[in-house]
């Protein structure tokens, strides 16, 4: 195995990370408190019908083994006259209703009713009553109906057997069932609710942070959260704040320390800038060497100003004391007027007319030195020949919510492995060597970077979409389209 295959153990890890990545703290509450509510609907449910089942199969028990003693007993006093037959007790038996009875007497069975004949007794019931001669029931099916049969011993080695249907049980049943179904289907509706006002409550103390930290982070550095009763929402609370507080103070300390350090740079830089003034009134003077090495020094000398004008910016960045002066812009107006300003000031501008209706909202200031370091950009690194665009991205039908500006060049190109390296700061690419010139401080595509960034946009570079060789720059920014009116 070499060094560069993952672990298992961290493979493992990674992926239960990723799993449980799909599953969010709102989403895990909402499931326990549908789960947690199926379960006690169902265990309700189970609970209550088994009990319900119980008692009413016992209730019926009951009266039927209450009815049954009674035509035993009128049975029994049927058979006590001279004659040795049953009819009078079958006739007895039936002026009371009786329709689902039988009587065992003189080793003989009296003739049933339909479906119930001795054969739909269960042997072990009537060896039960005949022979140990002990009251018993059962529950049998009869051509599928549930019945409880109740058998009764009589004198004179006689037995009495009476079918009781438990068809208006399992009616009642069904709609003890129907109702456990409703209820358990309102609780877990009412648990889902629930579930949906805790997960509310419990997230959104951690959305408030996580909107509290994205202000900071936009440069709002006095946002704090409000203090909770909570025990435990009130120690995150405190803890954000603390930290808050800490970075708010950090920020500021290196605030002051990026205004120290322009003022004690840019004090040297024009002292030297005026020394080379001086130097340079006097060139005629000088032999051709000298002029030669006042040509480098004044070079040099412009190079390093734009330099620590570039770090103090990118300090400023740092320190969070950037503060954006927002105005309404028509993009292609303001384009123009960037290019106007910038290196290259006869570059041909190439628009449309729905991005000539383009507003956007930024610091003039900023978004114009962004555009002017692409132009520089271009300027350097691809021969001086640059085109400068600005296009909707959408179609014409479709509502316009961004605008693109480009910068375009005839220079080498960006290798693809290299177009996310050369935003960083001092990062030229592996074709710096290659370039047409040295005069790049190598932060001015950081500073577009970050400028963009602070206006809620994008930046990118990309080959140029007509095959030619050279580098697409695109600045994409928030808008919206102005009516002509």
């Amino acid at each position: 195995m070499t060094d560069d295959a993952p672990h298992p153990i961290e493979h493992a890890a990674s992926t239960s990370r990723r799993r449980g990545s799909r599953w969010g703290l709102r989403r895990r509450i909402l499931l326990t408190f549908a789960v947690g509510s199926t379960l006690l609907a169902v265990l309700l449910a189970v609970t209550t019908y088994g009990l319900s089942r119980s008692n009413v199969i016992q209730q019926r028990e009951g009266t039927s083994i209450d009815a049954a003693k009674r035509n035993a007993q009128a049975v029994q006093a049927s058979l006590r006259g001279p004659a040795l037959t049953v009819q009078p007790a079958l006739d007895a038996l039936e002026s009371f209703g009786v329709q689902r009875a039988l009587v065992w007497y003189a080793g003989g069975w009296s003739p049933g009713n339909g479906r119930y004949q001795e054969t739909a007794l269960p042997q072990s019931l009537v060896d039960r009553v005949i022979e140990d001669a002990v009251p018993a029931r059962m529950i049998v099916d009869v051509d599928g109906e549930p019945n409880v049969v109740v058998g009764w011993p009589l004198a004179n080695d006689g037995a009495y057997f009476e079918f009781f249907s438990l068809t208006e049980v399992d009616s009642t049943l069904s709609s003890v069932r129907l109702s456990l179904y409703l209820a358990g289907l309102i609780t877990i509706v009412l648990g889902l609710l629930a579930g949906t006002v805790a997960a509310r409550r419990a997230v959104r103390p951690v959305a408030d942070a996580a909107q509290a930290a994205k202000s900071i982070a936009g440069g709002r550095l006095d946002t704090r959260l409000e203090p909770s009763g909570d025990p435990d929402l009130g120690v995150l609370a405190s803890s954000f704040n603390d930290m808050a507080e800490a970075l708010q103070r950090r920020i500021e300390r290196d605030g002051r320390f990026a205004s120290d350090v322009s003022h004690e740079l840019r004090s040297p830089l024009m002292t030297l800038a005026a020394s080379i003034e001086v130097i340079e009134g006097r060139r005629h003077e000088m032999p051709e060497r000298a002029q030669a090495a006042v040509d480098l020094l004044s070079s040099d000398v412009a190079r390093f100003r734009t330099l620590v004008e570039d770090l103090l910016e990118i300090s400023r960045f740092d320190a969070g004391a950037v503060r954006l002066h927002l105005e309404e812009l028509l993009v292609s107006q303001f384009v123009r007027q960037a290019i106007g300003v910038s290196s290259l000031p006869d570059i041909v501008l190439t628009t449309t007319a729905r991005a000539e209706r383009m507003l956007i909202t930024g610091d003039r200031r900023r978004l114009a030195r962004a555009v002017a370091n692409l132009i520089d950009n271009a300027r350097i690194h691809g021969g001086g020949d640059a085109r400068v665009g600005v296009v909707v991205p959408v179609e014409d039908d479709a509502v316009a919510d961004r605008v693109q500006i480009s910068v375009e060049d005839l220079g080498p190109g960006v290798p693809v492995d290299e177009r996310r390296l050369i935003f960083e700061r001092f990062a030229r690419g592996g074709g710096a060597g290659r370039r047409s010139g040295n005069d790049g401080s190598g932060l001015g595509l950081a500073l577009v970077a970050e400028h963009i960034r602070l206006h809620g946009g994008d930046v990118w570079v990309e080959s140029r979409h007509d095959g030619r060789d050279g580098a697409r720059f695109v600045i994409e920014l928030p808008a919206e389209e102005v009516s002509d009116e």
